[in-house]
């Protein structure tokens, strides 16, 4: 067995096989270009490293249950012109996740709320983040799964163990007063300890309504948007760019 051979064998053996993979080429090239062993040993390593944060980040990608895989770089930002394209880069960088802050999309249904909210996640998990995503309602109704049985604190102690959740449409059905004390609790335990990313076709004005309490929509806007990046998105649906909503009398009046 060669020596190249054996190398590889042993990469196997360690379950290493990016390194297994790459080894008789990257050897080659090392010798042609009179690599030290650091320099060889490195890039070796290093072709194994980012073969399993790849694998790691689809499998983070899988967990968090996405409705829908979507990426920054697909984002149609000539029709969202409500936002700029530097700011939504730099939370691509996600610099508000290292910082545990949160990000809070508001706007119109169909500006792409959810787009951003789930290309940033999922930037987040490529870069070794995990993240859980769901509705407002799917939230609360697993909050108050584990109120009946494991107990609600319990709960919010396992879920700060995830850098960032994304609470999406936020406003879409009204919240009875258990329900809202519940995305109160959620969002008050992660206050300062942990990110969030919230969508709501709702302004904050109209959260009182949706919550049916203005108290407690108070309180949890006011620690939601303490350490937060705010993003106001207008205009017509993406959906229904293509859409020819003109009925025969004319064109339909909008809401």
């Amino acid at each position: 067995m060669s020596k190249t051979a054996e190398l590889a064998h042993l990469f196997q053996a360690l379950k290493a096989p990016a390194a297994a993979r790459s080894l008789p080429a990257l050897a080659d090239r090392a010798r042609e270009e009179a690599w030290s062993y650091e320099r060889f040993a490195e890039v070796l390593l290093g072709t194994e490293v980012a073969a399993r944060d790849s694998h790691g980040g689809e499998a983070r990608i899988k967990a968090a249950r996405f409705p829908a895989r979507k990426t920054l770089e697909e984002f149609d930002f000539s029709f969202q012109r409500s936002v700029k394209k530097t700011v939504i880069e730099h939370l691509g960088q996600l610099d508000f996740l290292h910082a545990r802050e949160n990000v809070v999309l508001l706007g119109p249904p169909g500006t792409g709320k959810t787009h951003l909210a789930i290309a940033v996640s999922i930037r987040a998990c490529l870069a070794g983040h995990r993240v859980a995503f769901a509705t407002a309602t799917e939230w609360v109704a697993r909050l108050a799964e584990a109120k009946r049985h494991t107990g609600l604190d319990a709960e919010l102690r396992r879920l700060s163990f995830i850098p960032l959740l994304v609470v999406d449409e936020v406003g879409y059905i009204p919240f009875d007063p258990e329900a809202a004390n519940l995305m109160f609790s959620l969002v008050s335990a992660r206050y300062e300890r942990a990110s969030l990313i919230v969508t709501s076709n709702k302004p904050f004005s109209a959260w009182g309504e949706i919550f049916g309490d203005d108290v407690v929509a108070a309180a949890m806007i006011d620690r939601l948007v303490h350490h937060a990046e705010i993003l106001a998105l207008k205009g017509d649906s993406y959906r229904l760019r293509d859409k020819d909503l003109a009925g025969p009398a004319g064109p339909a009046g909008r809401d």
